[in-house]
């Protein structure tokens, strides 16, 4: 052999030797990576645990913090608003009730015609209306003259299947979701507005007398009977079909729970005691906070970037709006410190909300063999193609971490309401039954979410206990639920029930 083909020769094996390095030293370095993306997995795992023990102490944190925000304005987390709400629906009320939903860009109208007992509903009709951005920033007289120009359109087309009794006027139930200081069941000063509404002269007014000035200019005959909020319409709603409703809880965008309390255990309530003994009370739970709550790096990050830094700690891990923003957020730190996804961060996984809900489970409820759904969302939403199937097995598994704990905390929180109820137990020789009015699109889509709040509710509760308890799918709180209230705090209910 020459010298020439000798030198070939070393230098040929040089060069697979040391390509055989670089695949070495890529495997190495892909393994290392991977290993150091299980590393975070696993660590955001234990810091999202929700062992029976650790849901039993938030579960009598949220009760002591019930107690505390009955007892005085301002003495709890928990808001424990009175809602003037002493008399829910039976299922006996009759005639022509109206609602109005105003709670975003948006706002709708209703008319129910309601049979009396045995009867139910036996019409409905609603109209949705968009707001004219302009009027969102306008004055006060401009938003409720829109309004009642509307409400008063919609009485005007009213069909003869809908039958006011004769000699009455038209009562009409305010569903208002923005924050409110509520002064009887239909009178409310705004506190601020929300969701890009600015009108500062509204800011301190009764939101009430702003309509009803709105509808005598308009001509319109109607009085607002009940100024409600969305969680207490769904406890109306579900009480009116079922008279064993004792709560209501709201999982959707947001949170929050509704549930009715004995008058005399309202510290705070200086007034007449009602004649039903009893108080609709809006807990406004998405504030609540505790030491048990496991929060994780993540949550914190979250919430010091939110617009509302250190509030409503709950439901930033409970609640639809920030479910996929905490998975985006571990998947982020993947790509950065584990390069996940590859040498570079993908761009969109940057993009703060990115990531919602929705896209999230149907990620985590993605059954095909290959994970397909998982793989056409990354590629949709994210811009990610290159994912093989043990990474997006990984990303159905973080989906099901952020999901599961936040099922098994509101799980908690509906345990904490049972225990201030007294109702967690069952008490010799009574045969209670408790049933739970739930609604938001969380709760009704995320079935996985839904099953694990059930099946959390029921191992918090034990096998003889849970079967008393009932968890209702009760729909359209902030409408129907609304039209209901003002039929059962009507101005004529002692005439007809006479």
């Amino acid at each position: 052999m020459g010298k020439v083909a000798v030198g070939v020769a070393v230098v040929c094996g040089v060069a697979v030797a040391a390509a055989a390095a670089v695949v070495v030293h890529r495997k190495m370095k892909k393994s290392g990576r991977w290993v150091k993306a299980m590393e975070i997995v696993k660590e955001f795992e234990e810091k999202c645990a929700t062992p029976i023990p650790k849901l039993r102490q938030v579960a009598d944190a949220m009760t002591v913090e019930m107690h505390a925000g009955l007892a005085s304005e301002g003495g709890s987390k928990l808001k424990m608003l009175i809602t003037y709400v002493d008399n829910l629906p039976t299922g006996n009320e009759k005639g022509l009730f109206y609602a109005l939903d105003l709670g975003g860009t948006n706002f709708r109208v209703l008319r129910v015609q309601l049979g009396g007992k045995d009867s139910g509903i036996i019409n409905q009709q609603f109209e949705e209306v968009s707001i004219p951005p302009s009027l969102m920033t306008g004055t006060s007289d401009a938003l409720f003259d829109y309004i009642a120009a509307e409400l008063a359109k919609f009485v005007a087309q009213e069909g003869t299947d809908f039958q006011l009794t004769p000699g009455r006027q038209r009562e009409l139930g305010f569903t208002f979701s923005f924050p409110v200081m509520q002064s009887s069941i239909a009178s409310g000063t705004l506190l601020r507005w929300t969701k890009g509404f600015s009108i500062d002269e509204t800011v301190g007014q009764d939101v009430v007398a702003e309509l009803t000035k709105a509808m005598e200019r308009q001509g319109l005959d109607m009085r607002v009977s009940a100024l409600v909020n969305d969680t207490v319409g769904t406890l109306a709603g579900g009480r009116y079909t079922n008279n064993d409703v004792v709560a209501a809880v709201i999982l959707g965008t947001g949170s929050n729970a509704a549930y009715v309390e004995r008058a005399h255990a309202i510290p705070k309530w200086h007034g007449l005691l009602p004649k039903s003994g009893e108080m609709v009370i809006n807990m406004e739970w998405g504030n609540f906070r505790s030491s048990h709550l496991p929060l994780t790096e993540y949550d914190h990050a979250l919430d010091a970037e939110s617009l509302n830094a250190g509030e409503q700690i709950y439901e930033k891990v409970i609640s639809g709006m920030y479910l996929g923003e905490i998975v985006r957020r571990v998947l982020c730190r993947m790509a950065e410190e584990a390069a996940f996804f590859g040498d570079t961060v993908p761009p969109k996984l940057n993009v703060p909300f990115v990531l919602r809900t929705p896209v999230m489970s149907a990620m985590h409820e993605d059954t095909s063999p290959d994970l397909k759904v998982v793989a056409s969302k990354l590629k949709d939403i994210l811009e990610i193609s290159n994912t093989c199937l043990k990474m997006r097995k990984v990303i159905v598994e973080l989906c099901s971490i952020v999901a599961t704990r936040g099922a098994r905390l509101s799980a908690a929180g509906i345990l904490g309401i049972l225990k201030k109820m007294g109702r967690e137990t069952i008490k010799e020789g009574e045969k209670q039954r408790t049933v739970i009015a739930m609604d938001g699109g969380l709760y009704e889509h995320y079935t996985e979410y839904r099953k694990s709040l059930e099946n959390t509710l029921n191992e918090l509760l034990g096998e003889e206990v849970s079967e008393t308890i009932v968890v209702e799918h009760s729909n359209d709180g902030s409408g129907i639920g609304a039209a209901l209230l003002a039929a059962s705090h009507s101005q004529y209910l002692e005439m007809d029930e006479s």
